[in-house]
């Protein structure tokens, strides 16, 4: 059986518990497929698994959907009982007993594009609470998705920098059969915004077709934004390594990076494709 816990306290007393290896998969709730496949990977790469259910505010904008971000932990605990050895649900009082907190973590270039320009301080929010969650849950292993590309990177920056002795294990994109990106924002859109929203997986498919030609991969960006299907706010291929754009002389692996607004939804979508060619 899965075990709920609330408090810091409560989390050290079961994470003392817990012999062998550990994993933690985090997330901000309203789980679904996409988490799922997070804990199973994580459950082939440790003895136990802990999971984070947490919507955390530091990450959130003044005119972003904190409020209203999806909430329904008795269906979170549904849906994992039995897979997971815990689930660490605190509250925002308990997370951050001074609000905003006196310390956190700042992020460099990394985060300041993409993303980081469309949310002022969403990367030192993100860099902040997974910090605290990797010292609360003492991991061996992180589990972390590739749709967030920017995050990941800055994560495997956050450990590498500050010598955090954890691994963190990337697993690949997860998508609905329509090729959709999965997401709990998805639970925003209706049918219609659904299949424009496909604008974002059509961009990846023609992306991976036309690797290795770097001049191929830029043309089909360039395309898809003057189309102008959904309302771009980005679509770049970046320097895995620094996250700059890169240019036709570029070669060796490349990030994807997309976001769009359907609905007034903000959608992601991404994919890491290897360039050797023109």
């Amino acid at each position: 059986m899965t075990r709920l816990v609330t408090t810091k306290q409560e989390l050290r007393q079961a994470r003392a518990a817990l012999d062998g290896t550990v994993a933690v998969v985090m997330t901000m709730g309203a789980l679904h497929a996409g988490h799922l496949a997070l804990v199973d990977h994580a459950r082939t790469l440790a003895d136990h698994v802990i999971l984070t259910d947490f919507v955390n505010p530091l990450q959130f904008g003044p005119e972003e959907d904190f409020e209203r971000y999806p909430r329904d932990l008795d269906a979170d605990l549904r849906l994992v009982d039995g897979l997971v050895d815990l689930v660490f649900a605190p509250s925002v009082e308990e997370m951050y007993p001074m609000l905003p907190p006196m310390v956190t973590v700042t992020v460099g270039d990394l985060a300041a594009g993409f993303e980081g320009t469309a949310r002022p301080g969403h990367f030192a929010g993100v860099a902040t609470v997974v910090l605290k969650l990797l010292l609360l849950t003492q991991p061996d292993i992180a589990v972390f998705g590739r749709k967030d590309a920017q995050q990941l990177a800055i994560v495997q920056r956050l450990v590498g920098d500050l010598d955090v002795p954890v691994e963190i294990a990337p697993v690949p994109l997860q998508r609905e059969p329509s090729g959709l990106a999965r997401s709990s924002r998805n639970a925003y859109l209706d049918d219609a915004g659904r299949q424009q929203a496909l604008a974002l997986s059509r961009l990846v498919t023609a992306v991976e077709a036309a690797a290795p030609s770097t001049t191929a991969v830029l043309r089909e960006i360039e395309q898809a934004r003057e189309r102008q299907e959904v309302d771009w706010e980005y679509a770049a291929a970046v320097d895995p390594a620094t996250f700059a754009p890169i240019g036709s002389d570029h070669r060796g692996e490349t990030v994807v990076v997309m976001t769009a607004r359907v609905q007034g939804v903000r959608l992601l979508d991404t994919t890491v494709v290897q360039l050797s060619a023109p």
